[in-house]
């Protein structure tokens, strides 16, 4: 899946990315970044919403997560999350999730090859100012 097709899926798929203007900024095997433009998600102090951080880095590790199994008739959820933010997104929002080890992923596939399901933890990073501001680690979990 590439990137305009990811942007489609996300759009179509969770209208909360219509509501925050989600695009697909890069999207390969080794990372994909997401980005949301800060007025529709900004707070009272014109900065970014807590929130539409959070969703813009679960988006992030979900849609990486969806592009590497590349199986469409897989359903991905989170199971859990943990963020922490670190310093105020004053700008648009940018979310990059990276791929996890090589043998980190090689494991997901098999237990999704054998199991029907399978777990990955991710980790996403949104800066400001040229530093990381947010850090997202999250537990997806694919079902067949």
């Amino acid at each position: 899946m590439n990137g305009p097709d990811l942007e489609r899926y996300l759009r179509e798929q969770i209208p909360l990315t219509v509501a925050m203007d989600v695009r697909v900024l890069s999207c390969d095997d080794n990372m994909l970044a997401l980005t949301a433009p800060l007025a529709p998600n900004r707070n009272h102090l014109q900065t970014a919403f807590g929130g539409s951080l959070n969703a813009l880095a679960t988006l992030s590790g979900y849609g990486l997560l969806w592009r590497l199994l590349g199986d469409p008739g897989a359903h991905i959820v989170i199971r859990e999350s943990h963020i922490r933010y670190d310093s105020p997104v004053t700008g648009d929002l940018r979310a990059v999730c990276r791929s996890p080890s090589v043998e980190a992923l090689e494991r997901f596939r098999s237990d999704f090859a054998r199991k029907g399901k399978a777990r990955l933890e991710l980790e996403s990073t949104i800066e400001s100012g040229g530093k990381i501001a947010v850090t997202f680690r999250g537990v997806f979990v694919a079902v067949r």
